[in-house]
């Protein structure tokens, strides 16, 4: 496979896409080459005549692990980071906006599409990676997959916003409320996603849903996605703007300095520990208090 972030080949008969995130070393972490090269492959397969579907799936153990942030964060204090701004110069949310809401628009690319996507989930899809999948016309994921945005809890907010327009208001607040990460099985029981299957069947799976998507006509597959799109586009949109503001203040919150200082004295996985299971053990609570 080539060192490009972005994987492309096409199908035997030419009418299927098949992108895939090329950063297996890091889990397939976002860095910023990758939401550019993620729209340029979409773009790629809507320019190509025949191809009438695009599925997309991650190299390696997993779907994606979400931004690469572990330098980022264990760096904030120190004054360079990819996770947020040098916070001993007080923060631009404009700086932080332009660039999140050009990598929304990357990953919205898969929404925006005229021809159907596919999201070919297995190990994780979290947190940036969940944005990715969730912006596919389609999820289909392994059962034993795991898909969820655990920055909720803080240092994030998903900012292609797709979590009420697939499961409604409440389901939506309890998967961000708590930033649990939820299995296949479960998130096809929430709706959240179309369908989860063992391992071993998904690739299989994915290949059926597609080979019954191309023999419809690229323009029947554009009108349809056009009229069900509408119902939930501008709240979509008015909802993408407030979240990649609000992703910007999460984390220079001070909650969100708090993170990156725990994560520059303790490590990156001690934060994420201290993040996502406080008060369950005095172990994690020592590593909150230790950097106050």
């Amino acid at each position: 496979m080539s060192s490009s972030p972005i994987h492309y080949e096409v199908s035997r008969d030419g009418k299927v896409a098949h992108l895939t995130l090329n950063r297996p070393e890091r889990l397939n972490a976002i860095n910023e080459e990758l939401p550019h090269a993620l729209r340029a492959a979409v773009r790629r397969a809507n320019k190509d005549p025949n191809v009438h579907v695009i599925v997309l799936k991650g190299a390696g153990k997993g779907f994606c692990g979400g931004y690469d942030l572990k330098e980022g964060a264990e760096e904030a204090t120190r004054g360079s980071t990819n996770g947020s701004q040098d916070i001993s110069r007080g923060y631009d949310p404009l700086i932080d906006y332009a660039f999140m809401k050009e990598n929304t628009e990357c990953f919205a690319e898969l929404f925006h599409s005229p021809k159907a996507t596919i999201a070919q989930v297995h190990g994780a899809a979290v947190a940036g990676g969940s944005d990715i999948a969730l912006s596919c016309d389609f999820v289909i994921m392994a059962d034993d997959a795991r898909i969820g945005y655990p920055p909720a809890r803080v240092w994030g907010c998903p900012t292609t916003a797709m979590w009420t327009a697939r499961v409604g208001i409440e389901k939506a607040k309890r998967l961000l409320f708590t930033g649990d990460l939820v299995s296949g099985t479960e998130a096809a029981s929430l709706g959240l996603i179309l369908k989860s299957v063992p391992l071993d069947e998904l690739e299989s799976t994915v290949g059926l849903l597609a080979d019954r998507i191309k023999t419809v006509p690229q323009n029947q597959i554009w009108m349809h996605k056009q009229v069900i799109n509408g119902f939930v586009e501008g709240q979509v949109a008015s909802a993408q703007k407030l979240a990649t503001i609000f992703d910007g203040l999460t984390r220079n919150s001070p909650e969100g300095v708090l993170f990156q200082r725990t994560a520059e004295q303790k490590g990156f996985k001690n934060a994420i520990k201290a993040r996502d299971e406080p008060g369950r053990s005095l172990e994690y609570q020592k590593i909150w208090k230790s950097v106050l």
